[in-house]
């Protein structure tokens, strides 16, 4: 957590809101009121889940259950039972709540876990799954990368092992996502090359978002050409094509940043508004800045 001053936190929470200004400058206070985590810097956050851009709703809900504060439940309770809200938002929402870990979501999560929406329905399962599991011991979900897990990792430490469920869709997600985040904790070139062969398995845009997500999280290049080929591909869960988008965005190769900016102006509004925010990320990345958003970063 982050020391602001109020006057300071306004100013980042009137940034994110003002639809004015550019997505990657909203994006950049977002990130400075992630890491306050204070009620205030919650309420601004919230605050913006109006937003006409998914992606940045998207993008608030996941914040809000990384900051894990309570004072967050309720907005994204209320995001999670809005129908009206896309998909990835709903998601997310749903996520975050399972983030935070508070015993009193839990039988909302499991309603949820029968929404018509897979992308809701099998995130709210997980959530579900988590809430019992860090309320019953110790919580183990907190990564190397600083990030709050859907899941623990793994006991095995074996790559093959570890893909073999990766790829298994007779496995339950719970598995599935305990393997996909020991291979990007062990974050060697096998468990990288692993991790990315999660890319092409069919049965869930969820989990194939996660599995961007993560590559992104490892920024190793030997994921670039999975990452391009979900991009590229037209027909893919909008919800795939963001997250691999952002990843490359971390990655921050110069071959990177060209798919970046070849698809800076995609169909697919979010895909757009992702390699713009990937574009600007990849600049941070390549500048060897200290700070993003005006604050040390985590």
């Amino acid at each position: 957590m982050h020391e602001l001053t109020r006057e300071q936190v306004d100013n980042f929470g009137k940034d994110l809101n003002d639809t004015s200004l550019p997505l990657k400058a909203r994006f950049r206070a977002l990130f400075a009121l992630r890491n306050v985590a204070d009620d205030r810097s919650v309420a601004w956050i919230g605050k913006c889940l109006g937003d006409e851009s998914a992606l940045l709703k998207h993008e608030l809900a996941y914040c809000l259950g990384q900051m894990q504060n309570k004072s967050a439940i309720p907005i994204l309770v209320q995001t999670l039972e809005d129908v009206k809200q896309e998909p990835m938002v709903r998601h997310e929402a749903g996520e975050a709540l399972g983030a935070i870990g508070d015993i009193s979501v839990l039988d909302l999560l499991k309603k949820y876990s029968s929404d018509p929406l897979p992308e809701v329905a099998e995130t709210c399962i997980l959530a579900v799954a988590r809430l019992e599991y860090v309320n019953g011991c110790d919580d183990g979900t907190k990564s190397p990368y600083d990030s709050v897990d859907p899941t623990p990792s793994h006991e095995s430490k074996n790559v093959d092992e570890l893909r073999t469920v990766l790829v298994d869709d007779k496995q339950t997600l719970w598995d599935r996502y305990r393997a996909m985040f020991t291979l990007r904790n062990m974050n060697t070139d096998e468990s990288i090359a692993a991790l990315a062969s999660g890319l092409f398995c069919e049965d869930s845009a969820l989990f194939r978002h996660e599995i961007a997500y993560v590559l992104g999280q490892v920024q190793s290049p030997v994921a670039t050409e999975q990452l391009k080929a979900r991009l590229f591909l037209q027909s893919e869960n909008c919800m795939v094509r963001h997250e691999c988008a952002e990843a490359l965005g971390a990655i921050a190769s110069d071959e990177c940043v060209k798919i970046l900016e070849q698809y800076a102006k995609d169909e697919e509004r979010v895909v757009r508004e992702s390699c713009e925010v990937a574009l600007d990320m990849a600049d941070y990345e390549n500048s060897g800045a200290f700070q993003y958003a005006g604050v040390a970063q985590q």
